[in-house]
């Protein structure tokens, strides 16, 4: 499994990430242009050689509506439970 470290930790299989900037895509039914903006979540599917994460953006009814790759700089891994700090 390949790691990538971002300025918000390391990317793994599953986690929900942030984009950190605009970026066009396709709509995965439509194929109509969309921009996901600064912001936007989504799951890490896959992972590439590179830094490069197969992202998944759904919607609250959890449908897939784009996955793209995404380099792993324009990129936050977002936590919802804090980590215990060294003393």
């Amino acid at each position: 499994m390949l790691y990538s470290v971002t300025m918000n930790g390391v990317i793994q299989m599953h986690d929900v990430v942030a984009l950190l900037e605009d970026v066009p895509a396709r709509h995965f039914d439509s194929n109509r242009p969309l921009l996901l903006k600064r912001g936007q979540m989504g799951t890490v599917v896959m992972t590439h050689p590179g830094g490069v994460f197969e992202i998944e953006f759904s919607g609250q009814d959890g449908k897939a509506y784009a996955l793209l790759p995404i380099k792993s700089e324009k990129l936050i891994v977002l936590r919802d439970s804090p980590e215990l700090a060294s003393a």
